[in-house]
């Protein structure tokens, strides 16, 4: 099949230039097949990405309460933790939140950024601007807001006294609360039982990450550090 295919694209030539078309001949099959040979010898990079999201966001262990690894195929990998350029006009240790973009970055000193995928809220639930984080826990109690059991009572009424941390509890293993000033906004930088949703416009108002990333976010953010939430 080969050689019907060479002599397809390469038709004999006359005999006074048999010589001279046959090292063209040769020239142009080795042109031609270099790319194959090459293709036999080089074999495709191990998924290097997806090994190290296997390892960033396996079970986390230590924990009071079970953390699990997160199934990546619900995940699109661009939501996955990764180092990127910093975004401009904010320096280092502020955390920049981009709503329409379902990104939060924490600004690092070198000009690059962590950037993780975000679950943000609904239309008009996100909070926007300037705030602190001046309370940070670990497994923290959730208690929905007063606005939240009066729009959906029959999902959030069951809770309106609280539920305390724990695998169920969606703020997750840890929670970052953001201040105006003293005021507590009632917005949450958390974690999720619902690790489909990051990406996703679904909730009450707060930043969600998963797990294993607001895990890691809580370890490197102080108290007091900044947060700017646009969109």
């Amino acid at each position: 099949m080969a050689l019907k295919f060479l002599k397809a694209l390469f038709p004999a030539p006359a005999q006074a230039d048999l010589s001279q078309a046959s090292v063209g001949i040769a020239r142009r099959v080795f042109v031609l097949g270099a790319p194959l040979a090459l293709a036999a010898c080089v074999t495709n990079p191990p998924p290097a990405p997806l090994s190290r999201a296997s390892s960033m966001y396996g079970p986390v262990d230590g924990e009071p309460f079970p953390v699990d690894g997160v199934d990546l195929s619900e995940v699109d990998p661009r939501w996955l933790r990764q180092e990127v350029p910093a975004p401009a006009g904010f320096g280092p240790g502020v955390i920049l939140v981009d709503i329409n973009e379902r990104f939060l970055y924490l600004v690092q000193k070198d000009g690059k950024a962590i950037r993780y995928g975000v679950g943000v809220g609904k239309q008009g639930y996100s909070f926007k601007g300037w705030a602190t984080i001046k309370r940070k826990e670990k497994w923290p109690h959730w208690t929905p807001t007063a606005n939240m059991v009066k729009l959906q009572p029959a999902r959030y009424g069951p809770y309106a006294s609280g539920l305390p941390g724990g695998e169920t509890n969606p703020l997750g293993p840890r929670a970052l609360y953001l201040y105006d000033g003293d005021r507590d906004t009632l917005f949450r930088i958390h974690g999720t039982i619902e690790p489909w949703s990051i990406g996703q416009q679904v909730s009450s108002g707060c930043i969600r990450l998963l797990n294993q990333d607001i895990i890691d976010l809580y370890e490197r953010v102080p108290l007091g550090t900044r947060v700017y939430v646009r969109g």
